[in-house]
């Protein structure tokens, strides 16, 4: 429980800072271009709000007078547009505007501020712009100088990429932020003298258990990591350091990534002994005899030579439970012989039955990670350095996350696509600074570049219908806007679906 706490913690923290940020860039432009903005909310509100700068208890608290109502047949809408302050363009205005109906009076230089309840995003909501929460019927009326419809081309562009931009430069800024503090630390794949541990799809191309992976005809491989794998999908030949001889491993250039990452066992992966880092007093290991510095051998009939390996008989196991009909059977399963290497280099043997809890099988030991044999680099960066690296950075994570969605089109692909849990998950289940911007500043980039797709709902669809008006300097209709508007968040409100019953079924374990 703690964890998943933890977890949501950092996920709301994150998504707050990345939507206040994103509908800040509107703001800023639209406030540039003197362009009114009527809510600016982070968070939907759909039903109700957690707060807005409309609320009467607010309003008190700031010594404002009470919000009073209007009789709608004693009043006409009225717009009054005032001279605010000058900005770099000169062009910022005060609105003071009173709305017919139930609506309040506005003195807060015409924008309401608010948080919503429902984490899926924010709005900043611009006058005179076809958009979920405005219509074509609401813009009937002839254009007014403070709206979104009355700016030149150019404003409207700036003001709808204006999110995007931000995005894009906050995570540039967050990783050259994370560099100047914490350097970059992290295990050389050409340190890792037992080298990877290979599947049987990556021995069927070439590649041996204990070949160290040194680099490819696309450059030089640095950490185990999905840059790593992706690296030696895209290679043509990886050069590996096998029995102390450099030897070149031919390959295609056209492995699929996906089913590399999510093939069990995994393509590759550090060999790392099944070292015992140490035991879990009064479960199955420590009654079987076992003890830290011993090495686990043997697992039932299959031999053990990595953690990896151990974790995938022990996955087979937690399968087989699923089919047991009687308590019988499933004893059965968790019992097995194991053979291990004793720290004083003796064998011994045993049958251990396995623990069953939350629905993961058990024995009662802490393995031995890849920090047990190997020594960390530490690279640290100055000022202008780590400005350097975190752009470079940025944009490599960038140019990475856009080559992996030609998978989303399969069906491997689409079952991938994960929803707030996803994301959610991918936080570490302790607090960890440096983890949590670099993950701040991977969903910003996310975040700006899902966002700059062309279709319509999205500020790419915007985008995209502005740079055809500057094209052909006409404007396309209000009808067309929101005929398009409906169809792109359609699209966008299914793709949410699908995204979250991945996680769900993932969850229940149906995926």
């Amino acid at each position: 429980m703690e964890s998943f706490l933890i977890r949501t913690a950092q996920f709301i923290l994150a998504i707050t800072i990345l939507v206040f940020l994103h509908e800040g860039g509107h703001f800023t432009f639209a406030k540039m271009f003197g362009t009114r903005v009527s809510r600016f909310y982070v968070f939907a509100n759909w039903k109700f709000h957690l707060w807005s700068s409309y609320d009467n208890w607010w309003r008190r608290l700031r010594g404002k007078a009470p919000v009073t109502e209007r009789d709608n047949e004693s009043i006409n809408f009225i717009q009054q547009l005032k001279n605010y302050y000058y900005s770099l363009t000169k062009q910022n205005y005060r609105i003071v505007t009173e709305n017919v109906g139930n609506k309040k009076y506005n003195d807060n230089v015409g924008t309401e501020y608010g948080i919503g309840w429902l984490p899926i995003g924010g709005y900043c909501q611009i006058d005179g712009m076809i958009d979920e929460t405005q219509t074509a019927e609401k813009l009937a009326a002839p254009a007014k100088p403070w709206e979104f419809r009355s700016k030149k081309a150019y404003q409207r562009l700036l003001i709808m990429a204006g999110g995007v931009m931000v995005n894009f430069i906050l995570a540039l800024v967050i990783y050259s932020a994370v560099f100047y503090t914490w350097g970059d630390k992290y295990y050389a794949v050409e340190d890792m003298t037992m080298g990877m541990k290979f599947n049987d799809e990556a021995k069927a191309l070439g590649f041996q258990d204990h070949d160290i992976l040194l680099r490819s005809d696309l450059g030089e491989f640095k950490d185990f990591s999905a840059d790593l794998l992706r690296d030696i999908s895209k290679a043509h030949e990886v050069i590996v350091l096998r029995n102390g001889r450099e030897c070149l491993v031919p390959l295609n250039g056209d492995l699929n990534l996906l089913n590399m990452l999510k093939a069990d066992p995994m393509f590759c992966r550090p060999f790392v002994p099944a070292l015992v880092d140490s035991i879990i007093p009064g479960e199955a290991a420590y009654k079987a005899g076992i003890r830290k510095g011993d090495t686990i051998v043997k697992l039932g009939s299959k031999k053990i030579d990595t953690w990896g390996t151990f974790e995938y008989e022990v996955s087979r196991m937690t399968d087989a439970l699923t089919d047991a009909k009687t308590s019988q059977d499933s004893l059965g399963i968790l019992t097995n012989n194991i053979v291990w290497k004793k720290a004083d280099g003796s064998m011994d043997t045993a049958q251990v039955t396995f623990a069953y809890q939350d629905e993961r099988v058990l024995m009662g030991v802490v393995k031995s990670t890849i920090y047990n044999f190997y020594k960390p680099r530490q690279v640290d960066y100055g000022f202008l350095s780590s400005i350097k690296k975190g752009c470079t950075y940025g944009i490599d994570v960038l140019g990475g996350y856009i080559s992996d969605l030609k998978y989303v089109a399969s069906k491997e692909g689409a079952k991938s696509l994960g929803g707030f849990g996803a994301i959610g998950s991918m936080f570490p289940t302790q607090w960890d600074w440096m983890i949590f911007w670099k993950m701040t500043a991977f969903l910003s980039i996310i975040l700006a570049f899902m966002n700059i797709i062309p279709i319509p709902g999205l500020d790419g669809g915007h985008i995209l219908f502005l740079l055809v008006e500057v094209i052909t300097r006409k404007q396309p209709s209000l009808k067309f806007m929101q005929i398009s508007q409906n169809i792109g968040m359609l699209f966008l409100l299914l793709l949410m679906v699908v995204a979250n019953l991945n996680d769900i079924l993932r969850w229940i374990g149906v995926m």
